[in-house]
């Protein structure tokens, strides 16, 4: 599944960070590296973008990055 797919609340781990180029480097530089427990806390009304938690800050991204990177979920909420 991939991270777009989480709902509010929901927590996942990091198990591949898609994309190509620039865009793979910077959703890498952010911190979203596989192994990395992340947890989506906010939804913009209109869908997009997701505010996710992860590695102790919040963190905004689009919908399209959100669909490149794979989850796999965990019971934890």
């Amino acid at each position: 599944m991939t991270l777009n797919e989480l709902n509010i609340g929901e927590s996942g781990i990091i198990t591949l960070v898609g994309g190509e180029g620039a865009l793979r480097r910077r959703l890498l530089d952010m911190g979203l590296t596989p192994k990395t427990k992340v947890m989506v806390r906010k939804v913009a009304p209109m869908g997009d973008p997701i505010e996710i938690h992860l590695r102790g800050y919040e963190l905004t991204i689009r919908i399209d990055d959100a669909k490149k990177i794979e989850v796999e979920r965990t019971n934890e909420k």
